[in-house]
């Protein structure tokens, strides 16, 4: 594997200063502008990251890191609050809004007219600043010439935090909740004044649970399409650089930008999950950073660097496996590949009674799939460590999930089988109930029986128009991407299952599903015929020095799953004990803890709740915030209950209550 380690370029942090940026309806929006000490030209470019995660302390040490790193190497980067975050002016009520597309394009507008810019713009971000550089891309602003994109998705219902498969994701639960949380922050009265109060209160009166409204949109409608560039990729005509991991949520849409969009695009997949390939985990890290500057100079400098002679895609094909829920490990090599979709062979199994053959098996009995609702608590989440930290979030050893799935499996393989793209099971099935949930998870069975988890696929199933309950139907479910090399020796299973909790929201009841087992087809598209083995290795990972910080309490994550033998129930809880740090001067403190609950064998008690609590303190200022966000079902309805406090000092300034009611 390659080395882990990287280091500072510099023994202090980059300069920089803090700024104001006027809109033209009188918002003033908070930044950090970083210029370049030794600037590589007379005028520069300017690299722009747009997100509401307060860069004068909440993102301020990973924004020195990467934005200093910038302006060492001789461009500029500015770091902008969007409206309603931080202590940016306005109000900030949902993720992606025209509102947020529309202030992006004034602040490029100002940046590339800056009489120290050369006119010309990038955009980074990861998540939600990967979504943004997307979206901001599709409306051409004239300055902006190149993004990077990461961790992000063309299609915000199809790939995103909130669905997979249209069924719903208890991490876009949390996430929501989450979100909730971050709209009662409050100002820094040392940055904004005295206006503070205000400007808090305003953001308090103007809450909303976001959660709510994605909760009222569970099909793919006007409200999901917003924001989501697949609508017409022709849209983007900058150059685009998408990057992601695979044991990231946001894989599949890398490969449909390549296939898709227009313009000079590249990519570059690695063994990460939600975070920059400089920090990488659990795959090696890399010096991602080298590689941004390579991409900023040639298309915002117009020096040719020689990456665009390079493979479009870079890939990290994974070998060797070894589960576990906080520090995964594997191994693996990059790979090129100059097109998408790539030519390569393929394999396909059949189902050959609970073996995958090569060749089709007996047709047999027809199969009742009806898992315990509890399959799934140790797959971890579906987006690992997608809001910081070290927590147990990594799917742990597959044999406790696959005991009580239905599973297929090779017999020992004899030479290496590789699976680079989107696999997919087809079979015929048939349901009673209005939906049916379907799990799919692709394992590799090493000889000392750990049972790694490489890739899965969740699909919430419809029938089609004219099909009858109980009627069969023939399906085609792709299985989420990946790039890996299943070992000789080793076996390849397939386990499904009716339950994945509480990665997925179940089915009510009534959940069965029959299907054909001589109908059921695996297909593995292959190592790409012509894949480039011989890359040169990537430079090692380095970054600027960060901002000072002192780690007041570190905190600790723990991830509990109790089971009751009596009554086959099983909670899960989750829990982030106080942690505190100070950063020019502000100190604050943070805690949240998670529950799930799930009966056995009836989906209609399924529960999941989220609270979380943050403390802003400097010197006798202090504010705090807490929230508690609650799902459960009630028949064929999920009840949202969500409850934002606010205190200044021991005093509660706001307390509010909300209900909201979705079918599903």
């Amino acid at each position: 594997m390659q080395n882990f380690s990287f280091a500072t370029t510099n023994d202090h942090p980059a300069p920089f200063r803090q700024i104001a940026i006027p809109l033209s309806d009188g918002t003033q929006l908070t930044a950090r502008l970083w210029l370049p000490q030794t600037p590589a030209a007379a005028k520069v470019p300017v690299v722009l990251e747009w997100i509401p995660y307060r860069q004068s302390d909440g993102t301020a040490l990973a924004d020195s890191m990467m934005h200093g790193y910038f302006a060492e190497s001789g461009i500029a980067a500015c770091r902008v609050d969007i409206r309603g975050s931080g202590n940016s002016g306005g109000l900030l009520h949902d993720e992606y809004l025209k509102q947020e597309q529309d202030d992006a394009l004034e602040v490029i507008a100002w940046l590339a007219a800056q009489d120290w810019c050369n006119g010309n713009v990038g955009m980074i971000g990861i998540s939600w600043g990967g979504f943004a550089g997307l979206q901001i891309a599709a409306r051409r602003p004239p300055a902006l010439k190149a993004i990077i994109t990461a961790c992000s998705t063309d299609d915000r219902y199809r790939d995103d935090v909130h669905f997979m498969g249209g069924a719903l994701l208890i991490d876009g639960m949390q996430w929501g909740a989450g979100l909730f949380t971050q709209l009662g922050r409050p100002p820094d009265p040392a940055h904004v004044g005295d206006t503070w109060r205000d400007m808090w209160k305003a953001r308090l009166d103007g809450i909303r649970p976001p959660l709510a409204r994605w909760m009222a949109h569970m099909e793919r409608d006007a409200f999901w399409r917003h924001g989501s560039v697949c609508e017409n990729y022709a849209d983007i005509d900058c150059a685009v650089y998408a990057v992601g991991g695979w044991v990231d949520g946001y894989t599949d849409p890398i490969l449909r930008l390549m296939e898709h969009l227009p313009g000079p695009r590249k990519a570059l997949i690695g063994p990460w999950t939600h975070m920059y390939p400089t920090w990488g985990q659990p795959g090696p890290r890399i010096g991602f950073l080298q590689e941004c500057m390579r991409w900023w100079r040639h298309w915002l400098m117009d020096e040719d660097t020689g990456m665009m002679e390079e493979p479009m895609l870079r890939l990290w094909v994974g070998r060797d496996p070894h589960p576990d829920t906080c520090a995964p490990e594997i191994d693996g090599d990059w790979i090129g590949v100059d097109t998408w979709p790539a030519t390569a062979p393929s394999t396909t199994f059949f189902a050959d009674d609970q073996r995958l053959s090569p060749t089709p098996g007996r047709a047999g009995d027809e199969i009742v799939l009806n898992s315990p609702l509890t399959v799934g608590a140790a797959g971890g989440e579906w987006c690992p460590l997608d809001g910081g930290g070290n927590g147990p979030e990594f799917a742990a050893d597959a044999a406790l999930d696959d005991g009580p799935s239905l599973c297929f499996a090779t017999p020992p393989l004899t030479e290496p089988l590789h699976l680079v793209g989107i696999a997919t099971l087809t079979l015929r099935l048939s349901f009673d109930g209005p939906r049916a949930l379907l799990a799919i998870r692709l394992n590799e069975v090493k000889p000392d029986g750990t049972v790694a988890r490489i890739t899965f696929g969740l699909h919430r199933l419809k029938r089609p128009e004219g099909v009858a309950p109980g009627e069969m139907f023939e399906i085609a479910l792709p299985i989420k991407s990946v790039a890996h090399e299943f070992a000789p020796g080793s076996r390849l299973r397939l386990a499904l299952s009716t339950s994945y909790w509480p990665m997925v929201w179940p089915e009510a009841d009534n959940n069965a599903i029959r299907f054909a087992p001589g109908s059921l087809r695996l297909d593995l598209p292959g190592m790409p015929t012509e894949a480039d083995h011989d890359l040169p290795d990537f430079a090692s990972a380095i970054h600027a020095m960060p901002v000072p910080s002192t780690v007041i309490a570190a905190g600790e994550v723990s991830r509990d799953v109790h089971w009751n033998q009596a009554t086959g129930a099983v909670a899960l809880s989750t829990e982030n004990s106080p942690s505190t740090y100070e950063i020019d001067g502000l100190r604050i403190t943070s805690s949240g803890a998670q529950d799930y609950f799930i009966q056995r064998r009836d989906g209609g008690a399924a529960e999941a709740g989220f609270q979380f609590c943050e403390t802003y303190q400097r010197g006798d200022w202090c504010v705090s915030i807490a929230t508690d966000t609650r799902v459960v079902r009630r028949g064929t309805t999920l009840v949202l209950t969500s409850r934002f406090t606010a205190k200044e000092g021991d005093d509660e300034v706001f307390a509010r209550d909300w209900t909201d009611e979705f079918e599903y």
